[in-house]
């Protein structure tokens, strides 16, 4: 893997705290804010992170990522993720820097070079890491940046959404 292990972990943690910061910007009148009808409001999004990583983390460590055990994962966890309310589902994101470091802290590096066959293309957990979980991190939370300043947000800018913090 291009990245160590330390740095992989460092960097999913880096996610979450500055997915919390974008979280803290959120007026909870705009939580059913949705850009378009059939996009998810501002809560849903935030309850599809609040699942995200570590169901796609768990089916990447099994092995298994087709369409069955998708299933089989997912639809539990969604469930639990909609049942959330917002200060659940922020509690839910908060868990998940400690999560990923406990995680990752147990895999070995022939963990990460370890080929898994994911919807019948074949590649390495490491790689599946990285452009599915490391990179859905950074979209969702661009998501939800835009949707900030779509809900009237201007002050934020590009060290809001990149270094997770305000200007100075």
């Amino acid at each position: 893997m291009v990245l160590t292990k330390d740095e992989f972990i460092s960097a999913l943690r880096q996610e979450v705290r500055i997915l919390l910061h974008l979280i803290s910007k959120i007026d909870p009148a705009k939580l059913d804010y949705r850009p378009t009808a059939k996009q998810r409001s501002t809560l849903e999004l935030l309850q599809y992170l609040a699942i995200m990583g570590p169901t796609q983390i768990a089916l990447i460590k099994s092995g298994s990522f087709n369409r069955p055990a998708l299933s089989a994962a997912w639809g539990p966890a969604e469930a639990v993720a909609k049942a959330m309310n917002f200060e659940q589902t922020v509690a839910a994101i908060q868990k998940q820097s400690d999560e990923y470091k406990r995680i990752f802290s147990e895999w070995s590096e022939a963990d990460f070079r370890g080929e898994i066959d994911m919807f019948g293309s074949k590649s390495t957990r490491g790689r599946i890491l990285v452009n599915l979980v490391l990179c859905g991190h950074a979209a969702y939370r661009t998501q939800l940046f835009c949707y900030l300043k779509s809900c009237g947000r201007e002050e934020l800018g590009t060290m809001n959404l990149w270094a997770g913090m305000d200007a100075a």
